[in-house]
């Protein structure tokens, strides 16, 4: 005797989704089935992996019309017009929408409002103050951290489009005036009612940061696609990094979290590429040979402490024949000594220290011409290893992972080059010419250096991620229309959705998973791109509502076995900005999960096929965040 379902709404349910899947596998059975007869007979080529059985069956469950899978490919530029959302209630009702398991996040305190996890001066002072390891990263354990949403200040607003976000900000989003006070006389930055304005200025650039980069460009070649790659440590509001951009030069520019002075904030908030770091005790958070140029502008670095440490650091992320450009002290002492405060002998020692370590690490003086001093890394070592054998340290490195670089102590050993087999030869591996060098194949995969990733597999991705966004265009609307500019992937790989974005006016942070199996950040700088590793149980290294646009490709999979993905989830929300839109990629169980607690997260959500039709198991998640403040203290 048959069970009665007729007394409970939800066990009607149960059976009726419980019928629902049953005829669905079994029609799909019968489409695979038919599909592999036909090509066994010759009717047709046999799908050579199952991603391309699920975009190539012809069979459409669900409606009475015929679908032309071929039609929408990963490859194509031209994707059909997108589908309506996929009706996942039908099939995942009790996981949805279910109003026991919909947990809603309250508001965090306005106190939060600029909250950084990771790097939270209240929890730093707790830690040795020697090399500034109180400044690193030092995460809430699990019982510290927050279940709330971090709330933006009242009367935010989104922020200027690039290019006018260069140079303006709103006041509303980063309510601080300090730094247009301290460093008003060398035009950082200026209030100018509701608003910031950028001059371009600089303590060591007082004609502006465009005069400041021309006269570099005098000194080293910066407008042939040479240099791509840069660094700016102890950045200030980036306005190097910002000017270096119409140069096609993408800086990775950091500087420690301050109180109030919000350097790094002020250049996410301009558009320009930006992460709270600090050259401290531990590794900068980027493999070896990633950088083609290294900069400083008194960013008041003791290069010369620690036997040479710091600039031993900047050797390890430089490539091979990449530039080290120095200016403010102690560079041209005999001119500022008094402006500086410091005394000829002092200064003169520190410059002496400085031109030392760079000898030992076998780099070459360019030139010293005004305030600048440029060196320059050598193509490789063997004259380096030759020379190492007869003199001092520091000696070359025996670690044999030179890219671990995620809480990863420095050493004051030199970071060893790929062999070469003679002098003239670049170690790793010749790069091209920016902008060819985005779709060249990068060195590394050339060498087969990294394990299980093959010329085929690069190029496969490059025509992939060509699909994706173009599929994208389709169902991220503002995705070319202007309204993002600051991207994070979550889960980078090959750097394929940021090649794929370059006639876009944005820029990407790519992010490769500390704990990967396959570390690939190396190769994304090969191909002129940036970013850093992260393990995503923990913080990004970043202000609050920093990132229009997230991409999160498999990127839960990877994680859920690994920690609480709720806690990921959150820390999204912390850095996107409000109406921001995130993307999710993953198998639709993940994805239900994730749509799950994002529903009490203000976000708006749908879950959406894959771009090669409905029978690819992976599908799409669009997220967008609602717009919502925190509430102003009331005055006593």
């Amino acid at each position: 005797m048959g069970k009665d379902y007729s007394g409970s709404p939800k066990l009607q349910l149960l059976e009726l989704k419980r019928k629902r899947i049953t005829w669905v596998l079994v029609v799909s059975g019968l489409c695979v089935f038919f599909y592999v007869l036909g090509a066994w007979q010759g009717t047709s080529r046999a799908p050579s992996s199952q991603s391309e059985l699920y975009s190539r069956v012809g069979c459409d469950v669900g409606s009475t019309e015929k679908t032309n899978t071929d039609q929408v490919s990963t490859s194509s530029s031209d994707p059909q017009p997108v589908s309506d959302p996929l009706d996942f209630e039908s099939h995942h009702q009790l996981e949805v929408n279910s109003s026991e398991e919909l947990q809603k996040f309250p508001p965090c305190d306005m106190s939060y409002s600029e909250y950084t996890p990771c790097q939270d001066p209240r929890r730093g002072r707790k830690f040795d103050r020697n090399m500034l390891k109180y400044r690193e990263r030092h995460c809430p354990k699990k019982e510290e951290l927050l279940r709330c949403l971090i709330p933006a200040p009242p009367n935010y607003k989104t922020p200027f489009k690039w290019p006018q976000s260069r140079d303006y900000a709103w006041y509303a989003n980063i309510p601080h005036k300090e730094l247009s006070i301290e460093k008003a006389i060398q035009n950082w930055i200026q209030v100018e009612g509701d608003r910031f304005r950028f001059p371009g200025g600089g303590t060591m650039f007082p004609r502006g940061a465009d005069a400041y980069i021309d006269d570099i460009n005098e000194l080293i070649p910066l407008n042939n696609g040479t240099i791509r790659t840069a660094v700016d440590t102890g950045c200030g509001v980036a306005s190097w990094g910002a000017y270096l951009l119409k140069r096609d030069i993408i800086a990775m520019s950091f500087a420690p979290r301050d109180t109030h002075e919000a350097q790094v904030w002020f250049a996410l908030e301009r558009g320009v590429p930006a992460m709270i770091g600090i050259m401290g005790s531990q590794r900068l958070p980027y493999p070896a040979r990633a950088f083609d140029m290294a900069h400083c502008s008194r960013c008041l670095i003791p290069w010369f402490s620690n036997d040479g440490m710091y600039l031993i650091e900047v050797d390890r992320i430089l490539r091979p024949g990449g530039y080290w450009v120095l200016s403010g002290p102690p560079i041209r002492w005999k001119k500022y000594w008094r402006g500086w405060e410091r005394t000829k002998e002092d200064l003169k020692q520190e410059q002496d220290s400085i031109e030392d370590v760079a000898k030992r690490l076998c780099w070459k003086k360019v030139i010293e011409k005004g305030d600048l001093s440029v060196w320059q890394k050598p193509f490789n070592h063997i004259e380096c290893i030759k020379k190492n054998k007869i003199s001092r340290t520091p000696h070359i490195c025996k670690s044999d992972n030179a890219d671990a670089a995620w809480y990863n102590d420095m050493e004051t050993c030199i970071t060893p080059l790929p062999e070469v087999s003679n002098p003239d030869e670049i170690a790793g591996g010749k790069l091209e010419k920016w902008p060819e060098r985005a779709f060249a194949v990068p060195p590394r995969i050339r060498s087969g250096s990294i394990p299980g990733v093959t010329v085929e597999k690069f190029q496969e991705d490059i025509e992939l991620w060509k699909g994706r966004v173009a599929h994208y265009k389709h169902i991220v609307s503002q995705l070319h229309q202007g309204r993002y500019r600051n991207v994070m992937d979550m889960n980078a790989y090959f750097g394929g959705f940021a090649a794929a974005l370059m006639k876009y006016p944005v820029w990407v942070m790519n992010v490769v998973p500390a704990n990967s199996d396959v570390d690939t950040l190396g190769l994304i700088y090969e191909r002129g791109f940036i970013g850093a590793y992260q393990d995503w149980c923990e913080a990004f290294s970043t202000y609050p509502r920093t990132y229009d646009l997230i991409h999160a490709g498999g990127v839960f999979s990877l994680y859920q076995d690994r920690c609480d993905i709720s806690y990921i989830l959150l820390e999204m929300d912390r850095i996107l900005r409000p109406e921001g839109t995130v993307i999710f990629r993953d198998v639709v169980e993940v994805l239900v999960k994730i749509k799950s607690i994002t529903d009490g997260m203000r976000w708006e959500s749908r879950i959406m096929d894959h771009e090669s039709g409905p029978f690819n198991p992976e599908k799409i998640l669009l997220a967008t965040k609602s717009y919502w403040t925190g509430e102003a203290k009331q005055q006593r």
